[in-house]
């Protein structure tokens, strides 16, 4: 397989900096040497070009900060996954913070729509990343990109191509769950997605509840993107993240899920994000994140 390697040092979307350096971070953990010798054909597209906050007038919106720099970002980026997927290649997008998510999945959903297919989503979370301006505390926009892609959201991130939403409610699967904002909870009741949380995982298993998500994102669908955020993983395992939060995923469960992924036979895309070496120790949030990859794209232990 032909694999698309993309690059978005994107950190405007966050509230601690660092996470601009996610990309650079997973390159030197030897994720194009390692993705070769796993028999994939690699090619490196490099980065998406993104401001720097330092160097913007002021920080825009108070309840969507740096919202017009991030639409033209996630804009590049869904352009550059089109282009990808039409050379036949799988994009495989690093991050950055999770707002970027709008981006790929604008790119994989605007491709497959031209074909009369739509697609799903895996959405692996500690958060629901399901705020719109309104109900955000914080005004940071990486809070907000499930639900854009799920139709809801600000107007300059749903509306990428000139559709809403990117992909149905009824096909997301939100797995991880274990912090919500109290405005936010009523936008994941409304809008209908599947959600999973750490207590589901805790009583139900991983395999129980990835085979059910699967089957959400694949019903009726072409297959799926699968968004990771890497604080989906316990920080005890990924210290370094942009919103680390305690009774997350071990080390063998993330690697189950993504094992699972990799046998459904059905991704058609991927992301990992909010890898922040600046708050990491010796890369090794990083390396993990290498790791992960390595077995959603079907690395095996035999």
């Amino acid at each position: 397989m032909k694999l698309a390697l993309i690059g978005v040092p994107l950190d405007l979307g966050a509230g601690r900096r660092g996470v601009d350096m996610g990309p650079s971070a997973v390159r030197v953990a030897g994720l194009g040497r390692k993705l070769t010798a796993l028999g994939f054909d690699i090619t490196d597209l490099g980065n998406v070009e993104v401001p720097q906050a330092e160097s913007l007038p002021d920080h825009g919106p108070p309840d969507a900060k740096f919202l017009p720099q991030i639409a033209v970002t996630c804009q590049n980026l869904a352009d550059l996954v089109g282009h990808a997927l039409n050379d036949g290649k799988m994009p495989l997008v690093l991050g950055g913070d999770h707002s970027l998510a709008v981006g790929t999945v604008a790119g994989v959903s605007n491709f497959y729509r031209t074909r009369n297919e739509k697609i799903g989503l895996l959405w692996i979370d500690a958060h629901a990343d399901m705020n719109t301006p309104k109900s955000s505390p914080s005004g940071n926009v990486h809070g907000m990109p499930l639900a854009s892609c799920a139709g809801s959201g600000p107007t300059e991130l749903k509306d990428l191509f000139g559709f809403s939403p990117k992909v149905d409610p009824s096909n997301i699967a939100l797995i991880g769950l274990r912090n919500v904002d109290e405005t936010e909870r009523r936008n994941v009741r409304d809008l209908g997605v599947k959600a999973f949380t750490m207590r589901d995982l805790d009583e139900r298993g991983m395999r129980s509840v990835m085979d059910e998500a699967i089957a959400t994102a694949t019903k009726g669908t072409a297959g799926f993107h699968l968004s990771f955020d890497m604080d989906f993983v316990d920080p005890e395992f990924a210290p370094g993240v942009g919103t680390p939060v305690r009774g997350g995923a071990t080390y063998r469960e993330a690697h189950l899920a993504m094992e699972i992924i990799a046998d459904s036979g059905r991704m058609l895309s991927m992301e990992v994000v909010e890898v922040n070496p600046v708050i990491d120790e010796v890369n090794r949030t990083a390396e993990l994140a290498v790791e992960l990859i390595l077995s959603a794209m079907g690395k095996k232990i035999l």
